[in-house]
């Protein structure tokens, strides 16, 4: 029996907290009002410790790719010259958001499972001076590497006078970010990830650097004109009608973050990804990338001696339980195990036993229970 049982365990979204639920279901409210003032008030200094940063972040009714938009044509005027650093799937989407504003594009596209390569990075900008932004993704969610931002940001500052723009959607609040320490310019998460809310939201943050260009920045814009969001953030507003009730739920879901404390949020993923990662190894089945460059949100499967997507089937009929198939050139190679947000090592132990039972039913050769034990072990022997 499976009725009224749906295990989500993508990349997002992801599941919600009961609490954050219940708190979306608060009565509505006006948005113009003194309570929505208010609530904007105990949500803004809290959003900035899991940023990293003293600045006030936007917050937008619209997807993380609606915040990556609003990145792009604040940035970037057309035929500007930006340099895209694109590791998967969705270094891809940033540099077809470029492309489609007429924003002259130069990429380095790295193997899908692999890392930027920051010294490619460096001998790029000395060889062209005229970048004005990178853009770049923190978590690229389709292979499940966690890009190395901190050394990419220290390059651009040191080689150029370049924006550093990063998609952070599918890690910010699940993974350490130091933005202001780091030398980020621009960076964007959603709501659906590691937030622990429904899709709906896309969060900003911008430095006082990327404020000089965006309030000179010349490219049409209206709804995704973060001048406008700045401003009416000031008097603790927005230009446009706000997603209230995720608002609620967002308050919720940081005094979540916070009881846990945010240090221990971000051990906590780690800790499922090693679990995640140890058990995949006992049950032989091969990794995408390597343990040095892993996301703590997701983790990419590639099996060599079964279809991923057979395995994903019988683990949806059987179980209700959902991975994520490959994307692009992966589709149908890999499956992807999303930990992030709303989900804590017991629900790994459930994922990793679920999994187990789904390769016998396929014919895989595997010893029941172990990649549940090498995941056990992994829990067991953390500081």
């Amino acid at each position: 029996m499976r009725q009224d049982v749906s295990l989500l365990r993508i990349p997002g979204p992801t599941p919600i907290p009961p609490s954050v639920e219940r708190a979306m279901t608060q009565p509505m409210i006006g948005h113009r009002g003194e309570e929505t003032k208010q609530l904007i008030q105990r949500i803004k200094p809290r959003l900035k410790k899991v940023f990293g940063t003293e600045e006030d972040i936007i917050f937008i009714a619209g997807s993380g790719t609606g915040g990556l938009e609003t990145a792009v044509v604040n940035v970037a005027n057309s035929n500007d010259e930006v340099l895209v650093l694109v590791t998967g799937s969705f270094g891809d989407r940033f540099a077809k958001i470029c492309e489609a504003h007429d924003v002259n594009v130069h990429r380095l596209d790295f193997e899908w499972g692999e890392p930027v390569d920051v010294e490619r990075v460096r001998e790029f900008l000395i060889n062209n001076k005229q970048i004005k932004a990178v853009f770049m993704t923190y978590c690229e969610t389709s292979t499940g590497i966690l890009n190395p931002i901190e050394e990419i940001c220290r390059v651009v500052r040191e080689e150029s006078d370049a924006l550093t723009v990063v998609d952070g959607v599918s890690c910010v609040g699940g993974v350490k970010t130091e933005m202001d320490k780091w030398g980020v310019d621009v960076l964007v998460t959603g709501s659906q990830k590691a937030m622990m809310l429904p899709p709906g939201l896309t969060f900003i943050g911008v430095s006082k650097r990327a404020w000089e260009t965006i309030d000179q920045n010349e490219s049409r814009r209206f709804y995704f004109d973060l001048r406008k969001y700045r401003d009416n953030l000031a008097k603790d507003s927005t230009p446009f009608t706000p997603a209230l009730s995720l608002l609620f739920g967002l308050e919720q879901a940081l005094t979540l973050m916070e009881e846990e404390g945010l240090e221990n949020v971000y051990a906590r993923h780690t800790l499922m990804m090693e679990m995640t990662r140890a058990a995949i190894k006992a049950l032989n089945i091969p990794l995408l990338t390597t343990d040095e460059f892993a996301a703590p949100t997701v983790t990419a499967v590639k099996p060599d001696n079964f279809k991923a997507d057979e395995l994903r089937k019988v683990l949806k009929e059987k179980f209700n339980l959902s991975l994520a198939g490959g994307q692009q050139k992966l589709k149908g190679e890999i499956f992807r195990i999303g930990h992030m947000g709303y989900c804590t090592p017991a629900d790994v132990l459930q994922i990793i036993s679920l999994l187990e039972i789904g390769l016998h039913e396929l014919g895989v050769a595997v010893e029941l229970g172990k990649g549940v034990q090498a995941a056990q072990k992994v829990y067991l022997q953390q500081d």
